[in-house]
């Protein structure tokens, strides 16, 4: 049975990977106290009249780790596991991820405690409306620009974006990104998180000389970026012979018909009893024999007690921290090349970032003018980290850490301190 001390949370994790790759690029204690932790820390308290008629209170948060190289930029999720050390966790890497791709942001996270599985569409748009107005005060355009993440979509984008337009008194559609087409938002900006993990895993196989082609593929976690990692890896060649979601685990060892089953996950809502499939263990699942693993779910779920089990050549982190430090020393001494969440899954803030972009500009593009701008920006920094990895002799991961610190400190350094 696995602990809390054997995992450690995620904040304690993200804290521990900074310290690594700080130690590794020696980096001053001044410029770390500087850059290590968050700015700001919000909780707020959100009641909300159900539809029966009571009243219930969430929990909410919005942390801006840092906003030294633009505004704070990260999604809000609403999920029963979601705390203050995960919302702190996920900023912290956001941070990192914005400069590892270069783009004018800082990390922001936000996130309501609460089960939307079990709640109505007007209850949740109420609660929202009352969040947002909750952290009023922290978001804007110019200060910190949510987006979607689990459980959080378009719709949910809206009624922040009225709302803050409202009580603002004129529409602002920057103030949020991955907002419906109709209010402002951007071509491609749904399967961008996916489409960067394509991009990235195109890349890492070319180093590794892995044919993408009839590569097998696994993916724990099929939703908005497994599902279209999946679908693009599939159209590429490889063969997808398993995947996951909340409710259970399907292989077939020949491939499974990737169109098909996203279609079947929309209609029902699960991927178990897609024909043609068994159904697996979440544990065998990891341990599938493979050459790309895409972990795409939640953070922690390759640890201590399972790293060992993992049999892929490639692990392609499109979740947020889906690895822990004691997994990542199992994945290195076993030869398993990793591409770290924060250069794997970026390319939902970089089609974010060209969608606040468009917004501030009044200027729309078109898909495959963003396609061919997401592809440059992931295959470049993908570059960028592996030149690292290279000639360090780092593992993946403190390398592109190594690349989004080193960006960061040198912003804090020339800005200096205030007053």
């Amino acid at each position: 049975m696995l602990t809390t001390k054997s995992i450690g949370n995620a904040y304690d994790v993200a804290l521990e990977n900074f310290d690594t790759a700080a130690d590794a690029m020696e980096l001053d204690k001044d410029t770390r106290e500087m850059i290590k932790y968050p700015e700001r820390v919000l909780t707020v308290s959100i009641p909300v009249k159900m539809d029966d008629g009571r009243i219930h209170r969430f929990e909410g948060f919005r942390v801006q780790h840092s906003t030294a190289r633009g505004p704070a930029k990260g999604g809000i999720r609403f999920h029963p596991q979601v705390t203050l050390d995960e919302v702190k966790a996920l900023a912290t890497w956001m941070t990192w991820k914005c400069a590892v791709v270069n783009i004018p942001f800082g990390g922001g996270k936000g996130g309501v405690t609460c089960d939307p599985k079990n709640m109505s569409r007007n209850e949740l748009e109420r609660m929202t409306r009352r969040y947002t107005s909750a952290i009023l005060p922290l978001i804007g355009p110019e200060q910190d620009i949510p987006a979607p993440d689990v459980y959080t979509n378009p719709q949910t984008m809206a009624w922040i974006m009225d709302t803050f337009s409202m009580i603002k008194g004129y529409s602002i559609p920057g103030v949020v990104t991955g907002k419906p087409i109709s209010l402002g938002g951007s071509l491609g900006r749904n399967e961008a998180t996916g489409r960067g993990v394509f991009y990235t895993v195109e890349s890492a196989c070319e180093h590794l000389k892995i044919p993408l082609k009839g590569a097998r593929v696994v993916v724990q976690g099929f939703g908005n970026a497994g599902s279209v990692t999946a679908q693009l890896l599939h159209e590429a060649g490889a063969k997808v012979i398993a995947v996951s979601d909340s409710n259970g685990c399907i292989h077939n060892k020949k491939g499974l018909n990737i169109p098909e089953l996203i279609h079947m996950k929309t209609l029902t809502g699960r991927v178990e009893g897609f024909p043609e499939s068994e159904t697996i263990r979440p544990e065998e699942l990891l341990a599938l024999e493979c050459e790309i693993l895409v972990p795409a779910a939640l953070e922690n779920m390759i640890h201590a007690d399972n790293a060992g089990a993992v049999k892929a050549r490639l692990v392609a982190e499109a979740a947020n921290g889906p690895v822990t430090p004691a997994g990542d020393r199992i994945l290195e001494k076993n030869g398993i090349f990793l591409i770290p969440d924060i250069l794997c899954n970026a390319g939902g803030v970089t089609v974010s970032y060209f969608e606040w972009v468009q917004d501030e500009q009044h200027l729309f593009w078109e898909a495959q003018d963003i396609y061919k701008r997401l592809e440059r920006v992931m295959k470049t920094s993908f570059r960028d980290v592996l030149k690292i990895h290279l000639e360090r002799k780092v593992p993946m991961r403190i390398a592109a850490n190594i690349l989004g610190i080193g960006r960061v400190a040198e912003a804090v350094q020339i800005r200096g301190i205030y007053p």
